[in-house]
């Protein structure tokens, strides 16, 4: 491996502050912010606006899709099953 081609691999906190959730975990991302961790070390602290903590997917919150209501909203528009063109003659 040729030196000085690659980023430094470091442990970075990555911090959600809407869902006040952080986790440490080696990345390449760097910050001029630092915090203390639980094993008393120091480390630099990355920001972020969505972590699996406060994602809709993932807390259970996500938006349903109502499949009925855009068929029938569908079929208003375009017509109910069975017509058209009638395929082959």
């Amino acid at each position: 491996m040729q030196q000085d081609k690659h980023p430094d691999y470091h442990q970075v906190v990555f911090r959600d502050r809407a869902a006040g959730y952080a986790f440490l975990t080696g990345s390449t991302a760097t910050s001029k912010e630092t915090i203390e961790w639980d094993d008393g070390e120091t480390y630099p602290v990355v920001d972020v606006e969505i972590s699996s903590e406060s994602h809709p997917f993932y807390t259970g919150k996500a938006r349903t899709v109502d499949t009925e209501g855009r068929i029938a909203q569908f079929e208003r528009r375009y017509g109910g099953a069975g017509q058209g063109s009638g395929g082959a003659g």
